[in-house]
C-alpha cells in the first residue's frame, strides 16, 4: 500500500493511474510494485527537492573518526574469528560495463594479470578465511541486467573456500515523461522498459528475497555493503569515508545536514561548482557500508527506511523516461599500485600522499580504445597531474611525471615512442616531444 500523504488534486490522478497501470504488470512481483508505487508518492510529494543549500554544512571531528584513532584488531586470533564469524562481505554487482565498451557485469572486466574484479573479491576473502579460519561468505546483488551471467561466473569458484550466494535487486518501470505512465505499459516490454533503482534498494532486497532472514540464522549479525568495482573496499576496522580527491566528483559527499549524505544529483546548478570543490566538502563517501543487519530488518518491516531519492532523467528511442532511484550512504592498471592477497597495496616508492588527477579524453573511453593505445600503461609513481586528449598513442616503458598536459588537435596523430620519460611538459604535437 503507498503511504497516506497529501498531493495535489492533479498529482493524486497521476498516481492512480499509474498504480493501475502497475498493478497489470506481471513481470514484477507484489513487493517490487508496493515498493516502486511507494517511491512515486513520495516523490510527488515533494521529497526529491533539493536540499536546502544554506542548511549544508562540514561534518565535525567528533562525527567523522580519524582512522588512527580507532581501536586496533584484537591480537587474539580466535576473538577475530568470532567476530568474522558474524559478517558477510556483500558486493553491489548489478552494473553493466557498457559505458566502457564491455559486455556483461562490470565485476568481470580484466582489471591486472588476467585477473577480475570478482576474480580479486574472492582472492581478498579467501586469505581472510585462510588467515582466520573463519567463514565469511559472499553476497552478490545483482540486477535483472547482471544475473544470468553472474550465475554463470560464479560456478568457477565452487573450490574456493568461500560461500557464494547472489540475489537480485528490484525491477522498477521506467516512468513516460508525458503522462507519468509505465513505459512496459506502452509497448516496451524489454529491457529497456525497466530499471534496478540504484544501490539505496539494497536493504528492502535483502529482506525481500528471503537473504536476510537466512543470515540471521546462521549467526551472521553485520554486513559490509561495498561497490564490486572498488578493490580498496577489503574488510577492515576503518570508515567507509576517505578524503575527497580532484578526481572525487560523481557520487556521495558525507554532509551535516540532519546526518544526510549528499549526492550530486541532488545539487542546484548553481552550486555545483561548490560542491566539486575540495576545501568546502573534503570527505568523500565511497559506497562502503557497515550494517547490523538485525536493524536492517526492523526498519525495513516497519517501512522506516526514506532513502533519498534521485530523479534520473533518460530518453530511450525517443521517448523521455524518468528513472527515481535512491542512494544508501578502481584502482587502474599501473605502478602506483601492487596487488597482494587480491587487494590493491599502495606503492611505497610513491612520496607524495595524494593520488595523482588523470583526466582522459573519449577516445580512450571504452575498454578496448583504453588498452590499444597503450602498449604497456606508463610509470605514474611520481605523477601530479595526467590530461590527454586526442589522437594519442602511447609506446612501452613511458614514464609521467609532476604535471603534464597532453592536448592535440582533431587532425594530428602523435605517438609517443617507447622509453620516453615526459616530466613537467605542455604537449600538442611531436614537435613537442
Amino acid at each position: 500500500m503507498a503511504p497516506a500523504t497529501t498531493l495535489s488534486p492533479a498529482d493524486a490522478d497521476k498516481l492512480s493511474n499509474l498504480t493501475s497501470a502497475i498493478a497489470a504488470l506481471s513481470q514484477i512481483s507484489e513487493n517490487e510494485k508496493n515498493g516502486f508505487t511507494n517511491l512515486v508518492t513520495r516523490y510527488l510529494s515533494g521529497e526529491a527537492q533539493h536540499v536546502e543549500w544554506s542548511k549544508i554544512q562540514t561534518p565535525t571531528d567528533e562525527v567523522v573518526v580519524p582512522y588512527d584513532s580507532l581501536a586496533p584488531t584484537p591480537d587474539d586470533s580466535s576473538e577475530v574469528k568470532n567476530l568474522l564469524d558474524k559478517l558477510v562481505v556483500l558486493k553491489l554487482n548489478g552494473g553493466l560495463g557498457t559505458t566502457m565498451g564491455c559486455t556483461g557485469p562490470k565485476s568481470v572486466i580484466e582489471v591486472r594479470d588476467g585477473l577480475t574484479f570478482l576474480d580479486l573479491i574472492v582472492i581478498q576473502i579467501e586469505n581472510l578465511n585462510s588467515k582466520y579460519g573463519s567463514n565469511v561468505p559472499l553476497l552478490l546483488m545483482n540486477s535483472f541486467n547482471t544475473h544470468d551471467d553472474t550465475q554463470t561466473i560464479v560456478e568457477k569458484y565452487k573450490n574456493s573456500n568461500i560461500e557464494i550466494h547472489t540475489f537480485n535487486q528490484s525491477q522498477y518501470p521506467r516512468l513516460v515523461v508525458d503522462d507519468f505512465l509505465p513505459f512496459p505499459s506502452k509497448g516496451q516490454t524489454g529491457k529497456d522498459g525497466w530499471y534496478p533503482p540504484g544501490h539505496g534498494d539494497v536493504f528492502p532486497s535483502l529482506v525481500n528475497s528471503g537473504k536476510l532472514d537466512a543470515l540471521l540464522s546462521q549467526g551472521k549479525e553485520y554486513v559490509f555493503v561495498a561497490n564490486s568495482d572498488n578493490l580498496g573496499a577489503v574488510v577492515d576496522l576503518m570508515s567507509p569515508v576517505t578524503p575527497k580527491t580532484l578526481a572525487d566528483v560523481k557520487g556521495g559527499t558525507l554532509i551535516s545536514y540532519d546526518g544526510r549524505l549528499l549526492e550530486i544529483a541532488q545539487v542546484p546548478d548553481e552550486h555545483v561548482s561548490e560542491f566539486k570543490s575540495i576545501e568546502k566538502f573534503k570527505i568523500f563517501n565511497t559506497n562502503n557500508l557497515w550494517v547490523n543487519l538485525k536493524a536492517v530488518k526492523k526498519l525495513v518491516e516497519a517501512d522506516a527506511l526514506k532513502m533519498e531519492i534521485i530523479p534520473n532523467p533518460k530518453e530511450v528511442d525517443g521517448v523521455k523516461v524518468l528513472q527515481l532511484e535512491t542512494a544508501a550512504g578502481a584502482a587502474i592498471r599501473s605502478d602506483l599500485y601492487t596487488l597482494q592477497d587480491g587487494s590493491v597495496i599502495r606503492n611505497q616508492a610513491r612520496e607524495n600522499p595524494d593520488n595523482p588527477s588523470i583526466e582522459l579524453g573519449p577516445e580512450f573511453k571504452k575498454v578496448s580504445n583504453f588498452l590499444s593505445r597503450f602498449k604497456s600503461i606508463p610509470s605514474i609513481v611520481e605523477l601530479d597531474s595526467l590530461k590527454v586528449a586526442g589522437d594519442v598513442w602511447f609506446g612501452a616503458g613511458v614514464i609521467v611525471k609532476g604535471k603534464v598536459s597532453i592536448l592535440v588537435k582533431p587532425d594530428v596523430k602523435l605517438e609517443i615512442p617507447d622509453g620516453v620519460v615526459i616530466e613537467n611538459k605542455e604537449i600538442n604535437g611531436p614537435e613537442d616531444l
